[in-house]
């Protein structure tokens, strides 16, 4: 059974009846609008009052995003059905889940602060369908938090402050209920969070900033002058400010590896629906090995992709001070899972050529949207940057842990806003071996052999200081360790979401050609020492090449998606 997401025979795996209604309802209401409609306004940029509607209606982010213990007795914050929400909405498209991806990053410093008042408040907005913003990054210098220019002033009136600066790249910037913003005290330089509305006569709405993808969203551009906050505002101050900050970040850019497999998955049915419509040389096209192929591997990419994703959910609402590997695992769901999907969407352009960029097509909205992703919330090398800093203690410095099982089960993930920040270099992993245990595969045993080589060479052969300093070496070095972690999540979640061996050998056939093509750039774009070298070209392996197993693919996981989903 396919992994892919299908609306028109969507089960959902949520355990309670709520939370398949909202998944239903929300299905229902993208279905009744229909593609066109979704095109139209994508192509005037219209924004979406009535999906704004439909929210409050049916109190939908006000079930997914409020904590257990604010607003309503059957909300929480389960961050599987949050994810599952983030599939289905950019499945229609990216727009929509902007808008929630947005208000998952505004309700951040606001569930993380140590304001209570706030959070009641936070929570009644929610009620009364509002959507909330983050205002962080600036124009001048994007995200970079130590160069924040926006400020906190004391006056003379006793408890009163006035913020003053800009924001830039702000998403619901129009009409967000409240917008968490980043600033530092003017006479301390201290960190400081503080909410403020966007409809305040101190707040200018400056203009929305047009962009090629999520067209009906609004990204806008805003300025505070001379806005009034009080302690009621205030949502944290120092260090908490600081790490509200980093945390928020943390869980939002991992909403977006589960927003490039919906839209993957949408533009994958479209592809392959024309495809095989269409006649060449008196055949269809999709009867073309060539063809047949890049189905096939595109499958099997975006399978990985999801299998991926969940399995990195599972360590996430199992995160705790004692166990903090989703640290690694969320980077890399928001640099690998999402510049796979640019992967996909180019493959299935190849099939489909000029159809793709037809303007009433789903496929049209995808081939904009989906760069977009890697590059929100931090871009794709900061996230690599990061990655590397756990690269010798997964390799070097094992422990045990207790399995982590399938999360599928309804619960309020709370530890999300009380993270432990800092200390990257502590976290620990078990043994890589355990997930690969059991399973005989040929080209999985490949990859465990580059994985070895990769081992050895930083055993051995590892970067000299002139190396570590040269930071594009180390972020090539970062996608080898990176495709390492990706494959090791994926084998462990092939076990809980079974897959056809066929299924996980093709998987393993497009990570052993990547890790190698990664291992040519490091000997083709650096110096390297002749030991490196060696190893290098070592770990530049081949495939197990069946054409057996890609047309099995093909007959039977591949071709019935044809017609499933219109």
């Amino acid at each position: 059974m396919s992994l892919l997401l299908n609306p028109q025979n969507y089960i959902s795996p949520q355990m309670d009846l709520q939370s398949k209604e909202i998944m239903e309802k929300t299905i229902r209401f993208f279905e009744d609008k229909g593609l066109a409609s979704i095109k139209e306004d994508d192509q005037a940029s219209r924004w979406y009052d009535d999906f704004i509607k439909f929210i409050k209606k049916e109190h939908i982010f006000s079930t997914l995003l409020t904590p257990t213990g604010y607003g309503a007795p059957d909300s929480r914050f389960d961050l599987s059905r949050v994810c599952e929400f983030n599939e289905i909405s950019a499945f229609y498209s990216l727009s929509y889940q902007y808008t929630y991806q947005v208000t998952i990053l505004g309700l951040g410093p606001i569930w993380m602060g140590d304001n209570e008042k706030a959070k009641h408040l936070t929570a009644q907005k929610l009620i009364d369908g509002g959507i909330f913003a983050f205002g962080l990054s600036e124009k001048t210098h994007g995200a970079d938090l130590y160069s924040n220019e926006m400020t906190l002033a004391p006056t003379n009136d006793d408890g009163v402050y006035l913020a003053n600066g800009g924001k830039y790249y702000i998403g619901n910037a129009n009409i967000a209920a409240f917008i968490s913003t980043f600033a530092k005290y003017k006479d301390t330089q201290d960190y400081v969070f503080f909410v403020v509305d966007s409809q305040h006569r101190n707040y200018k709405l400056i203009k929305k900033i047009s962009t090629s993808g999520v067209r009906a969203a609004y990204v806008g551009d805003y300025e505070l002058i001379e806005y009034p906050i009080t302690s009621d505002e205030i949502l944290s101050s120092g260090p908490l400010a600081w790490d509200s900050a980093l945390s928020t970040v943390n869980v939002g850019k991992f909403q977006l590896g589960f927003a490039s497999i919906g839209i993957c998955t949408h533009a994958y049915y479209e592809a392959l629906n024309h495809a095989s419509n269409r006649l060449l040389y008196g055949k269809k096209v999709t009867d073309f090995p060539h063809i047949q192929k890049i189905f096939t591997e595109s499958y099997a990419r975006l399978t990985a992709m999801k299998l991926y994703a969940l399995r990195s959910l599972d360590y996430f609402r199992s995160a705790s001070d004692e166990d903090r590997r989703y640290l690694l695992f969320n980077p890399i769901q928001k640099m690998k899972v999402t510049t796979q999907g640019m992967k996909i969407i180019e493959m299935l352009l190849d099939a489909i050529a000029a159809k793709g960029f037809e303007q009433d097509t789903y496929f049209e909205t995808a081939i904009r949207d989906i760069g977009m992703i890697p590059r929100l919330e931090g871009t794709t090398h900061v996230n690599i940057a990061l990655v590397i800093k756990f690269m010798n203690n997964y390799f070097f410095n094992p422990m045990e842990y207790p399995v982590i099982p399938k999360r599928d089960d309804p619960a309020d993930d709370s530890y999300l806003f009380r993270q432990k920040a800092g200390k990257l270099a502590s976290v620990r992993f078990p043994n890589y071996h355990l997930a690969y245990e059991g399973i005989q595969v040929p080209n999985v045993s490949i990859f465990l052999e580059q994985i070895e080589l990769f081992r050895t060479f930083l055993e051995q052969a590892s970067p000299t200081p002139e190396q570590l300093k040269n930071i594009d070496y180390m972020l090539a070095l970062g996608e080898m360790f990176t495709l390492i972690v990706y494959a090791q999540l994926i084998l462990e979640d092939s076990k809980l979401n079974t897959i056809s061996l066929a299924l996980l050998d093709e998987i393993f056939n497009f990570l052993v050609r990547d890790f190698a093509q990664f291992a040519l750039t490091q000997i083709s774009n650096y110096n390297n020492a002749v030991q490196q070298d060696e190893l290098l070209k070592a770990m530049m392996k081949t495939p197990t090449l069946n054409p057996a197993t890609v047309q099995t693919l093909w007959e039977t996981e591949v071709k019935p998606l044809l017609g499933v989903y219109q």
